[in-house]
Protein backbone atom coordinates (compact mmCIF):
# COMPACT_ATOMS: atom_id res chain seq x y z
CA UNK A 1 0.00 0.00 0.00
CA UNK A 2 1.28 3.49 -0.87
CA UNK A 3 1.37 5.60 2.31
CA UNK A 4 2.28 9.15 3.32
CA UNK A 5 3.40 9.15 6.96
CA UNK A 6 2.68 12.05 9.32
CA UNK A 7 4.65 12.21 12.59
CA UNK A 8 7.25 14.25 14.44
CA UNK A 9 8.72 12.98 17.77
CA UNK A 10 10.63 9.88 18.83
CA UNK A 11 7.32 8.22 19.71
CA UNK A 12 6.51 8.07 15.98
CA UNK A 13 9.77 6.50 14.78
CA UNK A 14 9.01 2.82 15.58
CA UNK A 15 5.73 3.02 13.65
CA UNK A 16 7.41 4.76 10.72
CA UNK A 17 10.12 2.11 10.62
CA UNK A 18 7.63 -0.76 10.86
CA UNK A 19 5.36 0.60 8.12
CA UNK A 20 8.34 1.28 5.85
CA UNK A 21 9.35 -2.38 6.05
CA UNK A 22 6.06 -3.64 4.61
CA UNK A 23 4.66 -0.74 2.59
CA UNK A 24 5.75 2.04 0.26
CA UNK A 25 6.34 5.31 2.11
CA UNK A 26 5.90 8.05 -0.50
CA UNK A 27 6.97 10.80 1.93
CA UNK A 28 7.21 11.76 5.59
CA UNK A 29 5.40 14.89 6.77
CA UNK A 30 6.68 16.40 10.02
CA UNK A 31 6.92 19.67 11.91
CA UNK A 32 9.50 22.29 10.84
CA UNK A 33 12.92 22.17 12.51
CA UNK A 34 12.86 23.91 15.90
CA UNK A 35 15.64 25.73 17.77
CA UNK A 36 17.08 23.67 20.62
CA UNK A 37 19.79 24.01 23.23
CA UNK A 38 21.88 27.01 24.13
CA UNK A 39 22.88 27.64 20.54
CA UNK A 40 19.20 27.88 19.46
CA UNK A 41 20.14 26.24 16.17
CA UNK A 42 17.26 24.51 14.36
CA UNK A 43 17.39 20.76 14.94
CA UNK A 44 15.60 18.17 12.77
CA UNK A 45 12.94 16.09 14.51
CA UNK A 46 13.43 12.33 14.98
CA UNK A 47 11.17 11.27 12.09
CA UNK A 48 13.01 13.56 9.67
CA UNK A 49 16.37 12.20 10.80
CA UNK A 50 15.17 8.63 10.31
CA UNK A 51 13.57 9.31 6.91
CA UNK A 52 16.62 11.06 5.46
CA UNK A 53 18.80 8.16 6.57
CA UNK A 54 16.68 5.88 4.39
CA UNK A 55 16.34 8.41 1.55
CA UNK A 56 12.61 8.95 2.04
CA UNK A 57 11.43 12.44 0.99
CA UNK A 58 10.55 14.77 3.88
CA UNK A 59 8.06 17.65 3.79
CA UNK A 60 7.73 20.18 6.64
CA UNK A 61 4.82 22.49 5.82
CA UNK A 62 4.25 25.68 7.78
CA UNK A 63 0.76 26.09 6.29
CA UNK A 64 -1.63 23.18 5.83
CA UNK A 65 -4.89 24.78 4.71
CA UNK A 66 -3.89 27.21 1.97
CA UNK A 67 -4.55 24.68 -0.77
CA UNK A 68 -0.90 24.14 -1.71
CA UNK A 69 -0.30 21.33 0.75
CA UNK A 70 -3.51 19.56 -0.26
CA UNK A 71 -2.44 19.74 -3.88
CA UNK A 72 0.96 18.30 -2.99
CA UNK A 73 -0.63 15.47 -0.99
CA UNK A 74 -2.95 14.55 -3.85
CA UNK A 75 0.08 14.43 -6.12
CA UNK A 76 1.66 11.76 -3.94
CA UNK A 77 -1.25 9.43 -4.66
CA UNK A 78 -1.52 7.94 -1.15
CA UNK A 79 -3.95 5.09 -0.66
CA UNK A 80 -3.70 5.72 3.09
CA UNK A 81 -2.02 8.19 5.43
CA UNK A 82 -0.61 6.92 8.74
CA UNK A 83 -0.20 9.41 11.58
CA UNK A 84 1.55 9.31 14.97
CA UNK A 85 1.92 12.47 17.09
CA UNK A 86 2.19 14.85 14.14
CA UNK A 87 1.26 17.74 16.39
CA UNK A 88 -1.23 19.67 14.25
CA UNK A 89 -4.96 19.37 13.63
CA UNK A 90 -5.81 18.45 10.03
CA UNK A 91 -8.99 19.80 8.43
CA UNK A 92 -11.43 17.72 6.41
CA UNK A 93 -10.16 18.58 2.89
CA UNK A 94 -6.78 17.10 3.83
CA UNK A 95 -8.36 14.08 5.52
CA UNK A 96 -10.36 13.36 2.37
CA UNK A 97 -7.31 13.04 0.10
CA UNK A 98 -6.35 9.36 0.61
CA UNK A 99 -8.94 6.80 -0.48
CA UNK A 100 -8.72 4.97 2.85
CA UNK A 101 -8.38 8.09 4.99
CA UNK A 102 -5.94 8.65 7.85
CA UNK A 103 -5.10 5.99 10.43
CA UNK A 104 -3.83 7.39 13.73
CA UNK A 105 -1.91 5.69 16.56
CA UNK A 106 -2.76 7.34 19.90
CA UNK A 107 -0.99 6.17 23.10
CA UNK A 108 -4.01 5.82 25.38
CA UNK A 109 -7.20 3.82 25.63
CA UNK A 110 -9.49 6.31 23.94
CA UNK A 111 -11.71 8.07 24.79
CA UNK A 112 -9.59 8.47 27.95
CA UNK A 113 -6.74 10.98 27.66
CA UNK A 114 -7.41 12.56 24.31
CA UNK A 115 -5.04 15.36 23.36
CA UNK A 116 -1.30 16.08 23.38
CA UNK A 117 -0.05 14.52 26.64
CA UNK A 118 -1.77 11.15 27.19
CA UNK A 119 1.28 9.35 28.57
CA UNK A 120 2.31 12.05 31.05
CA UNK A 121 -1.29 12.50 32.17
CA UNK A 122 -1.89 8.78 32.71
CA UNK A 123 1.09 8.63 35.07
CA UNK A 124 0.18 11.90 36.76
CA UNK A 125 -3.35 10.63 37.41
CA UNK A 126 -2.05 7.44 38.97
CA UNK A 127 -3.58 5.20 36.28
CA UNK A 128 -2.52 1.58 36.53
CA UNK A 129 -3.47 0.66 32.96
CA UNK A 130 -3.12 2.49 29.66
CA UNK A 131 -2.65 1.29 26.11
CA UNK A 132 -2.73 2.12 22.41
CA UNK A 133 -5.61 2.98 20.12
CA UNK A 134 -5.63 2.78 16.33
CA UNK A 135 -8.35 5.07 15.05
CA UNK A 136 -9.66 6.74 11.94
CA UNK A 137 -8.66 10.38 12.07
CA UNK A 138 -11.44 12.95 11.80
CA UNK A 139 -11.48 16.73 12.14
CA UNK A 140 -11.84 16.57 15.94
CA UNK A 141 -9.10 15.97 18.50
CA UNK A 142 -8.77 12.18 18.83
CA UNK A 143 -12.53 11.74 18.37
CA UNK A 144 -12.52 9.31 15.44
CA UNK A 145 -13.82 5.75 15.32
CA UNK A 146 -11.65 3.00 16.82
CA UNK A 147 -10.25 0.16 14.73
CA UNK A 148 -7.99 -1.58 17.28
CA UNK A 149 -7.02 -1.20 20.93
CA UNK A 150 -4.57 -2.99 23.21
CA UNK A 151 -4.01 -2.29 26.87
CA UNK A 152 -0.73 -2.19 28.81
CA UNK A 153 0.06 -1.97 32.53
CA UNK A 154 1.70 1.13 33.95
CA UNK A 155 4.48 -0.27 36.12
CA UNK A 156 5.14 1.25 39.56
CA UNK A 157 8.50 2.69 38.46
CA UNK A 158 7.43 3.76 34.96
CA UNK A 159 8.32 7.26 33.82
CA UNK A 160 7.04 9.04 30.74
CA UNK A 161 10.26 7.97 29.01
CA UNK A 162 9.98 4.25 29.80
CA UNK A 163 6.24 4.04 29.16
CA UNK A 164 6.57 5.95 25.88
CA UNK A 165 9.14 3.46 24.66
CA UNK A 166 6.87 0.49 25.38
CA UNK A 167 3.77 2.10 23.90
CA UNK A 168 5.68 3.18 20.79
CA UNK A 169 6.70 -0.43 20.11
CA UNK A 170 3.19 -1.69 20.80
CA UNK A 171 1.69 1.01 18.61
CA UNK A 172 3.94 0.13 15.68
CA UNK A 173 2.72 -3.47 15.67
CA UNK A 174 -0.91 -2.45 16.08
CA UNK A 175 -0.65 0.06 13.23
CA UNK A 176 0.57 -2.70 10.93
CA UNK A 177 -2.40 -4.83 11.93
CA UNK A 178 -4.73 -1.93 11.21
CA UNK A 179 -3.26 -1.30 7.77
CA UNK A 180 -3.56 -4.98 6.90
CA UNK A 181 -7.22 -5.01 7.91
CA UNK A 182 -7.92 -2.01 5.71
CA UNK A 183 -5.99 -3.51 2.79
CA UNK A 184 -7.93 -6.78 3.08
CA UNK A 185 -11.31 -5.08 3.45
CA UNK A 186 -11.80 -6.50 6.94
CA UNK A 187 -11.58 -3.27 8.94
CA UNK A 188 -14.47 -2.66 11.36
CA UNK A 189 -14.57 0.72 13.10
CA UNK A 190 -16.40 1.40 16.37
CA UNK A 191 -17.52 4.89 17.44
CA UNK A 192 -16.09 6.21 20.70
CA UNK A 193 -18.30 6.80 23.72
CA UNK A 194 -17.83 10.56 23.87
CA UNK A 195 -19.53 10.78 27.27
CA UNK A 196 -16.51 9.04 28.79
CA UNK A 197 -13.90 11.28 27.19
CA UNK A 198 -11.16 13.04 29.11
CA UNK A 199 -8.90 15.63 27.48
CA UNK A 200 -5.25 16.38 28.22
CA UNK A 201 -3.32 19.57 27.62
CA UNK A 202 0.25 20.25 26.56
CA UNK A 203 2.75 19.91 29.42
CA UNK A 204 4.66 23.09 30.20
CA UNK A 205 7.86 23.66 32.14
CA UNK A 206 5.97 25.06 35.11
CA UNK A 207 3.98 21.83 35.38
CA UNK A 208 7.10 20.24 36.85
CA UNK A 209 7.03 22.45 39.95
CA UNK A 210 6.68 20.41 43.14
CA UNK A 211 4.11 21.53 45.68
CA UNK A 212 5.19 19.87 48.91
CA UNK A 213 1.76 20.36 50.46
CA UNK A 214 0.40 17.71 48.06
CA UNK A 215 0.27 14.05 49.06
CA UNK A 216 3.46 11.99 48.72
CA UNK A 217 1.81 9.77 46.10
CA UNK A 218 0.85 12.80 43.98
CA UNK A 219 4.39 14.20 44.11
CA UNK A 220 5.84 10.79 43.26
CA UNK A 221 3.57 10.57 40.21
CA UNK A 222 4.64 14.08 39.18
CA UNK A 223 8.30 13.06 39.38
CA UNK A 224 7.62 10.03 37.16
CA UNK A 225 5.47 11.97 34.69
CA UNK A 226 8.12 14.70 34.36
CA UNK A 227 10.90 12.39 33.10
CA UNK A 228 12.49 13.22 30.66
CA UNK A 229 10.93 16.71 30.65
CA UNK A 230 10.40 19.11 32.39
CA UNK A 231 11.82 17.14 35.40
CA UNK A 232 10.15 17.81 38.76
CA UNK A 233 11.80 20.73 40.53
CA UNK A 234 11.75 22.84 43.68
CA UNK A 235 14.13 25.02 45.72
CA UNK A 236 16.91 23.70 47.96
CA UNK A 237 19.41 26.01 49.62
CA UNK A 238 17.97 28.77 47.40
CA UNK A 239 18.79 26.99 44.12
CA UNK A 240 16.49 25.17 41.71
CA UNK A 241 16.85 21.49 42.49
CA UNK A 242 15.62 18.79 40.10
CA UNK A 243 14.38 15.53 41.56
CA UNK A 244 14.62 12.52 39.25
CA UNK A 245 13.59 9.57 41.39
CA UNK A 246 11.49 9.06 44.53
CA UNK A 247 9.68 6.45 46.62
CA UNK A 248 6.50 6.82 48.64
CA UNK A 249 6.70 6.01 52.36
CA UNK A 250 3.29 5.23 53.81
CA UNK A 251 4.05 6.84 57.15
CA UNK A 252 2.30 9.74 58.83
CA UNK A 253 4.19 12.87 59.80
CA UNK A 254 3.30 16.15 61.43
CA UNK A 255 6.35 17.97 60.04
CA UNK A 256 5.88 20.99 57.79
CA UNK A 257 5.70 19.86 54.15
CA UNK A 258 9.11 19.94 52.48
CA UNK A 259 10.97 19.37 55.76
CA UNK A 260 13.69 16.72 55.71
CA UNK A 261 12.85 14.37 58.57
CA UNK A 262 15.62 11.81 58.13
CA UNK A 263 18.84 11.50 56.13
CA UNK A 264 19.85 7.93 55.25
CA UNK A 265 22.88 6.75 53.23
CA UNK A 266 20.88 6.38 50.02
CA UNK A 267 17.75 8.47 50.49
CA UNK A 268 16.34 11.57 52.13
CA UNK A 269 12.92 11.28 53.79
CA UNK A 270 10.84 14.41 53.27
CA UNK A 271 7.50 15.44 54.73
CA UNK A 272 4.59 16.13 52.38
CA UNK A 273 0.97 17.10 52.90
CA UNK A 274 0.21 13.40 53.34
CA UNK A 275 2.95 10.90 54.12
CA UNK A 276 6.68 10.89 53.52
CA UNK A 277 8.53 10.97 50.22
CA UNK A 278 12.00 9.43 49.89
CA UNK A 279 14.19 11.42 47.49
CA UNK A 280 16.59 9.03 45.71
CA UNK A 281 18.15 11.06 42.90
CA UNK A 282 18.86 14.78 42.76
CA UNK A 283 20.37 17.33 40.39
CA UNK A 284 21.64 20.76 41.34
CA UNK A 285 22.22 23.60 38.83
CA UNK A 286 25.05 22.88 36.39
CA UNK A 287 25.58 19.39 37.82
CA UNK A 288 24.75 15.90 36.60
CA UNK A 289 22.06 13.72 38.11
CA UNK A 290 23.33 12.03 41.29
CA UNK A 291 22.03 9.36 43.59
CA UNK A 292 21.65 10.58 47.16
CA UNK A 293 24.62 8.39 48.12
CA UNK A 294 26.80 10.19 45.54
CA UNK A 295 25.46 13.60 46.49
CA UNK A 296 26.17 13.10 50.20
CA UNK A 297 29.83 12.38 49.48
CA UNK A 298 30.34 16.00 48.47
CA UNK A 299 27.41 17.88 50.01
CA UNK A 300 25.69 18.14 53.34
CA UNK A 301 21.99 17.54 53.88
CA UNK A 302 20.77 17.97 57.44
CA UNK A 303 17.62 16.86 59.19
CA UNK A 304 15.30 19.86 59.55
CA UNK A 305 16.37 21.53 56.32
CA UNK A 306 13.66 22.08 53.74
CA UNK A 307 12.85 21.61 50.11
CA UNK A 308 10.71 24.61 49.23
CA UNK A 309 8.11 25.41 46.61
CA UNK A 310 9.06 27.72 43.76
CA UNK A 311 6.83 30.83 44.06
Amino acid sequence: MRIVFFGTPELAVPTLAAVAERHEIAAVVCQPDRPQGRSSKPVPCPTKTWALQYEIPVVQPTALNDGAFGTWLKGQGPELCALVAYGRILKQPILDVPAHGFLNMHPSLLPRHRGPSPIQTAILCGDQVTGVSIMRLDAGMDTGDILLQEDAPILPDDTTASLSERLAAMGAELMLQGIERIASGKAVFTPQDHSRATVTRMFEKQDGRIRWGAAAREIHNLVRASIPWPVAHCLFHGDVCRIHNTQVEERATDAVPGTITRVEPDRVLTATGQGLLAVLEIQMPGKRVMSIAEFLRGHSIERGERFEDIP
